[in-house]
């Protein structure tokens, strides 16, 4: 198979980074796509660095062998754990990671506090201290741990009373009219997005990093010329590794939402 129309491999945890491939089939609808989530082993965000790393490696190879032509770690916590390495082993294979979009969020120049929503271990690694670093003097940034937010979104729950419940309680605590931006610091958060709003209100802004990482993904593969020629739509695999119907249904049901 000529390398152009070998498919682009997709990797989270679990669903989460098909938020991500939501942006990477705008931006490059010809592709075809390979997308696998690990819900056997999820929540990531409550193992170690290295249990992550090695479950991240796993599922690298699981893509390689279906025959991708890059990967997106569509994962912050495996993107913190694994991507460094990862580009060290596979110098030549297009690879992407996603980190929290705290750049954006702070040219937003908006008043107030940065919240940053992600999963106590992306919030604890290096590589997220050093992005807070990075910007501390332009913004005042509130790392807020979301423990079981993923655990919700894996089940298929996106609204009613019990995340409405779960989210009041994280963001009670801050004053609306003092929160400039919040930043959702995991793949799996977007697809709360809609009842977020209805708890801060429209006017504040939520950003994530998909359409970055898509952007990110088209560059090193076109710089690779390996972008398809193809001018057909292509398709989406999704395979998973919990082996259970409804986590691929529910894939499936995710990705062709609005």
């Amino acid at each position: 198979m000529d390398n152009k129309n070998m498919p682009i491999g997709f990797f989270d945890s679990g669903v989460g980074g098909l938020s991500v491939l939501k942006e990477a089939l705008k931006i490059m609808p010809n592709e075809d796509y390979i997308y696998f989530g690990d819900s056997k082993n999820a929540p990531y965000g409550m193992k170690s660095a290295k249990e992550v790393r090695d479950l991240t490696f796993k599922a690298v190879e699981i893509l390689l062998d279906k025959g991708v032509k890059g990967v997106a770690i569509a994962c912050n916590t495996a993107t913190s754990a694994a991507v460094s390495e990862l580009r060290k082993v596979y110098p030549d294979l297009p690879l992407v990671g996603i980190e929290p979009a705290l750049k954006p969020a702070v040219e937003l120049n908006n008043e107030g506090d940065i919240l940053i929503m992600a999963t106590a271990m992306t919030l604890k690694e290096e590589k997220f201290k050093r992005l807070m670093e990075r910007y501390k003097e332009r913004a005042s940034i509130i790392p807020v741990p979301c423990p079981g937010l993923m655990e919700f979104i894996e089940e298929g729950k996106f609204q009613g009373e019990e995340i409405e419940n779960y989210l009041l309680e994280k963001i009670n605590t801050y004053k609306k009219d003092k929160i400039a931006a919040i930043v959702l610091g995991c793949t799996h958060y977007p697809f709360i997005k809609e009842t977020l709003i209805n708890i801060v209100g429209k006017d504040v802004d939520i950003i994530d990093g998909g359409l970055g990482t898509a952007k990110e993904l088209k560059r090193r593969l076109n710089d690779k010329r390996l972008l398809t020629d193809s001018v057909n739509k292509g398709k989406v695999e999704i395979i998973n590794s919990s082996n259970k119907k409804e986590s691929v249904e529910l894939s499936y049901r995710l990705l062709m939402g609005d």
